[in-house]
């Protein structure tokens, strides 16, 4: 697993990602891995990292590498 990926162009820290998906600042962030599913809007590659938006919460974000496609899990 890589630490750093590329997301519509920017190379992205796990965290990053995880804000980009929660649309808000989160505490912690796990590894970013592939996600075993195609971007359902463009069919693109989509990403995979784990979260912590609060101390009690852990989410599981999913974000397409290649258009503004994203979903979260609880």
């Amino acid at each position: 697993m890589s630490e750093n990926r590329v997301v519509q162009g920017r190379m992205v820290t796990p965290k990053h990602l995880a804000e980009m998906v929660e649309g808000e600042s989160v505490m912690d962030a796990e590894s970013i891995s592939d996600a075993d599913r195609d971007c359902p809007e463009c069919g693109g590659d989509v990403l995979e990292v784990g979260y912590m938006p609060s101390v009690t919460e852990f989410v599981t974000g999913y974000k397409c590498q290649d258009c503004d496609w994203q979903a979260r899990e609880e």
